[in-house]
């Protein structure tokens, strides 16, 4: 009778077994990668930017007058050390963001695109406006009337730079795509590409620095405008957890309020569409 008995017991607990080790083999064998919310990533890089030409106004109590088709370029530091050293981190041009997925293929992120803008000077531009400084002022040698004028923008004239820097802070929804079959890639745990897309927008930040018609140099943060931006790129994942990221980001910045002197009266405005590349380094993760 007690083999009867025990039989049906050991029957019963060698199945549980094989469903147990079955379901295990099913969760080992889930790679890590075929899904992505609940996770998050940080990502840190650096960027080179191209703008397109704008009016800059300038705008006080004894002048108003518009550079017109300004041209501007960015303010590049190459492989640096810089990159990654703690204490002079901020310096070259750089990106963070901090993001999290909201489900497989999209995520939420917050951002800061440390970019520069160096204003091209010592060079002839069309000038509109007036200059009517006190003739105590140094720039006062400037007066006049300019009715679309040929002028020679001198760096004693002025000196326009968003140099610490342009700086765009957004919020971004983007979508994510495994594309690593295309690649006959068969285990994403190694290595994965993903291709990604998104939109954005947010607020400028810039600490300008201005020296504008002799005055005292002038160098602060200032909220100043703001911005919306698309990018495209490509996603790199290895072993799960790291990953290097290529994106070509375009936008649009607006800035109606670019502090330029001491005095908060004079101030300056402009709007123009740059285009940026970015490669970043960063790392995913699930808490």
């Amino acid at each position: 009778m007690k083999y009867f008995t025990i039989k049906p017991i050991l029957l019963g607990i060698t199945l549980s077994l094989l469903s147990f080790n079955s379901i295990a083999q099913d969760i080992n064998s889930k790679k890590y990668t075929s899904s992505n919310k609940g996770k998050f990533f940080i990502s840190w890089g650096g960027n080179r930017e191209a703008y397109s030409k704008s009016n800059i106004r300038f705008k006080g109590k004894d002048y108003d007058f518009t550079i017109k088709d300004a041209s501007a370029r960015d303010k590049p530091k190459g492989w640096h050390v810089d990159y990654i050293n703690p204490t002079r981190i901020t310096i070259p041009q750089t990106n963070v963001k901090v993001g999290y997925f909201i489900s497989d293929n999209y995520t939420i992120s917050l951002g800061i695109d440390h970019m520069k803008y160096v204003m091209n000077r010592n060079r002839f531009k069309t000038v509109d406006g007036f200059i009517n400084l006190p003739n105590t002022e140094e720039g006062s040698i400037y007066n006049g009337t300019y009715n679309n004028e040929n002028f020679f923008v001198s760096e004693d004239f002025l000196k326009f730079e968003h140099t610490n820097g342009l700086n765009y802070v957004y919020t971004e929804f983007s979508r994510y795509d495994d594309i690593s079959k295309l690649f006959s890639i068969q285990n994403t745990d190694k290595f994965q590409v993903n291709m990604t897309e998104g939109l954005a927008g947010g607020f400028l930040l810039p600490k300008s620095n201005t020296t504008l018609l002799q005055k005292d140099r002038y160098d602060e943060f200032h909220l100043s405008g703001y911005g919306i931006s698309a990018h495209a790129g490509l996603n790199l994942t290895f072993f799960k957890h790291f990953f290097m990221q290529l994106d070509l980001k375009g936008g649009y910045i607006n800035m109606p309020d670019i502090r330029t002197t001491s005095n908060t009266a004079e101030s300056a405005s402009q709007h123009f569409f740059y285009l940026q590349r970015v490669v970043s380094f960063g790392g995913i993760f699930k808490i």
